[in-house]
């Protein structure tokens, strides 16, 4: 199936490159250069990914990813200029998937995009895709992605779901934030270690009854996380 991306960029020549090399992986590609057009492009139109930088005229990258957030969970990999890592964060706490700082090497963009569009395959689960799991109080589609808490649907992005699938799935076992780069971003990532916990705060948020007192997602201190049930 050929996927559809969405590339969000207001430097023409940026966008351009973009748009041909990514064009070269068969993906179909559409662009905006602005924050307005992006939006109404994300929310009228399926898409697989959305590659959106975050300096935008008028409405920024912030605030667009934010809005995509409560309509959709395509995944999102931010843009951001070189040493703003308070718009790392805040993408992440908005909905974003990954980030990437300019200057960036396209193979890198590439092989992050084929990564989070790549359906999960976590090495520490033995489960078919077309498995419906019981953990608790939780119902997990593995093939439709979708998580049900207390008859509930919770709307999890796609690394959400795969942190909590990986921990659910392994409940008591400890995994460094190290570990949890590795095997849920899917490649070579040594990154910002924060990615790992803003991404499970916002889990927290979306399925304990207190994120600030959890009871499914814990801390081990010094350690990492695990799931109790």
């Amino acid at each position: 199936m050929v996927q559809k991306l969405l590339i969000v960029d207001d430097e023409p020549v940026i966008l351009k490159g973009l748009k041909y090399s990514l064009e070269q992986e068969s993906y179909i590609v559409e662009t905006a250069v602005d924050g307005e057009n992006a939006l109404s492009k994300a929310l009228n139109n399926v898409f697989d990914l959305i590659v959106l930088d975050l300096m935008l005229p008028g409405m920024d990258g912030l605030e667009v990813c934010q809005k995509i957030r409560k309509n959709s969970m395509v995944p999102i990999i931010i843009l951001t200029a070189k040493g703003e890592d308070s718009n790392k964060i805040l993408g992440l706490e908005y909905g974003a998937d990954d980030y990437l700082t300019k200057p960036f090497n396209i193979l890198e963009l590439k092989a992050r995009i084929k990564a989070i569009l790549r359906r999960v395959h976590i090495p520490d689960l033995n489960i078919s895709p077309t498995d419906i799991i019981k953990i608790g109080d939780f119902k997990i589609n593995t093939l439709g992605r979708k998580v049900v808490l207390d008859n509930i649907d919770i709307n999890l992005t796609a690394k959400e779901f795969d942190l909590l699938l990986l921990l659910a799935c392994n409940p008591g076992k400890v995994y460094s934030r190290e570990q949890l780069l590795e095997i849920i971003w899917g490649y070579e990532y040594f990154g910002d270690l924060r990615t790992v916990d803003v991404h499970i705060r916002r889990l927290r948020e979306k399925i304990e009854k207190n994120s600030s007192q959890p009871e499914y997602i814990l801390t081990k201190w010094g350690v990492g996380y695990y799931f109790k049930f």
